[in-house]
């Protein structure tokens, strides 16, 4: 089985090219449709994966926390995709994608109010950084 790490920076490669594909793709339609359009092709692309690997099973029989959860994630993504393609309709895509990137802190940072991990005074550095590199790539 291959190593989580390897799918994390598969995730960072695909959001980073997410957001050229996009800015490419919102430029002659609205941000709220190109989010939809986004949204249809999720939903085709992962249906098939889910069932092919025998994944499915009802969400209503599912543990209500989980389905709960995952119903107020669901909203959560919404609401960032609608915010970041029309940030990226309207402005740099070299400037929108650290912008966004700053939920890395935000994600770090309530995992430790909410979920209770502890990280050391070298991960606490590094989120810092990672504020620091975004705020210096938007020149703030």
């Amino acid at each position: 089985m291959l190593n989580w790490k390897l799918y994390a920076l598969g995730s960072a490669f695909f959001a980073g090219l997410t957001a050229v594909l996009a800015k490419l793709g919102v430029k002659d339609i609205s941000s709220n449709l190109a989010t939809l359009i986004r949204t249809l092709v999720i939903v085709s692309f992962l249906t098939p994966v889910v069932i092919t690997r025998g994944e499915w099973k009802n969400p209503f029989i599912l543990p209500k926390q989980s389905l709960t959860f995952l119903v107020l994630s669901g909203i959560a993504t919404g609401f960032s995709w609608l915010c970041y393609f029309f940030a990226l309709k309207n402005g740099p895509a070299s400037v929108v994608a650290p912008i966004d990137k700053l939920s890395m802190v935000i994600a770090v940072s309530l995992s430790v109010l909410f979920l209770g991990e502890r990280l050391t005074i070298l991960q606490w550095t590094g989120i810092g950084f990672m504020t620091l590199g975004a705020l210096l790539v938007i020149k703030l």
